[in-house]
């Protein structure tokens, strides 16, 4: 495949991936203390310091992630953040049937972008990055 069409897919994938985490973030300083308690009602300790330190992964961590600056590392760090994530606040099991299959989608997009984060720092985020890998 040319790789101009390699780069430019892996700058579109990058962006693309990364547009969820930025908004999110965004979206969580605005609703901090709600954010916190969230954690807080799913039994974790220092919510407000658990709420900081995702909006700093979901917006800084996706900011780099877009502009492909230690993507690789970045991607590994997104990737183990969404076991505990994904494992806590998406549970599809004991649950109430009528959120089932709402918490089943959560899951398996957050396994989906797993499985992205992965690719990620398998293949590098291309020439069209920071780094330029």
């Amino acid at each position: 495949m040319n790789p101009s069409t390699v780069n430019a897919a892996a700058l579109i994938g990058r962006i693309l991936l990364a547009a969820l985490f930025v908004i999110s973030g965004f979206n969580k300083i605005g609703g901090f203390s709600g954010v916190a308690g969230y954690i807080g009602s799913k039994g974790l300790p220092m919510p407000e310091v658990l709420a900081a330190l995702t909006i700093a992964l979901e917006l800084g961590g996706g900011i780099l992630l877009m502009i492909g600056y230690k993507a690789r590392i970045v991607s590994i760090l997104f990737f183990l953040w969404l076991i505990p994530t994904t494992l806590l606040f998406h549970k599809f099991w004991g649950i109430d049937p009528a959120q089932v299959q709402g918490q089943m989608n959560n899951f398996l997009k957050n396994v989906s972008i797993m499985g992205a984060m992965l690719l990620v720092f398998a293949f590098g985020p291309g020439a069209y990055s920071v780094d330029k890998r």
